[in-house]
């Protein structure tokens, strides 16, 4: 004979309670939040070498000739100053959010906020991943004549279609490089945070 569990004891994590909505709210806020930031950090650092690299071009004209080497360690610090400028704010949120929730809401919107925050946090990087892996792939495939018109004519470079996977490729590195795996660190963190704190959190 199967025995059933009460409500309260087979959900004990319930979504009614304003409090632990708002936990479970605040969870996928935080998925996309930390999305954000991370894709608008990689668009920041690429402007700041664009900028660079004209500022090279300008003052050395010799580089495009092939007769003056350019600073390319000059690049690479950009790039990782960057790195560890632009990560320190979706870091400081990825921490503090869960102990913030657990302290204020206590134990059942933290459960909640872990819960939300993970399912979102997955089903995210699956779309960030694949979406810019497609746009990524889809510019290679422009690119390596494959794509064809009604004619049998090849659509290679220089052609509107090879400008809009461009753009799209654009868009789908920070996706699929950046903010994609990155979601998986943030999930395994909350649940870290939420395992190691967990005494504070309960009343």
């Amino acid at each position: 004979m199967v025995k059933h569990l009460p409500l309260e004891t087979a959900f004990p994590i319930d979504l009614s309670k304003p409090d632990v909505f708002i936990g479970g709210f605040l969870g996928i806020m935080l998925v996309f939040a930390f999305s954000s930031l991370a894709i608008r950090a990689v668009g920041k650092a690429a402007g700041d070498i664009i900028e660079e690299v004209r500022r090279q071009f300008k003052e050395n004209p010799g580089i495009m000739e092939g007769t003056v080497r350019p600073d390319f360690a000059r690049c690479v610090d950009i790039t990782n100053r960057a790195a560890l400028r632009e990560m320190v704010l979706p870091g400081l949120l990825a921490v503090s959010m869960p102990i913030a929730v657990g302290l204020i809401f206590k134990a059942e919107a933290m459960a909640a906020f872990l819960m939300v925050g993970t399912m979102g946090g997955v089903l995210l990087a699956t779309v960030l991943n694949n979406s810019g892996g497609t746009w990524d792939n889809a510019k290679k495939f422009i690119e390596s004549g494959q794509l064809t018109d009604d004619t049998g004519a090849v659509i290679g470079k220089n052609t509107f279609a090879h400008a809009a996977a461009v753009v799209g490729d654009t868009v789908g590195d920070p996706f699929k490089d950046t903010a994609g795996p990155s979601l998986h660190v943030l999930i395994k963190l909350l649940s870290t945070i939420t395992l190691v704190l967990a005494p504070l959190f309960i009343a």
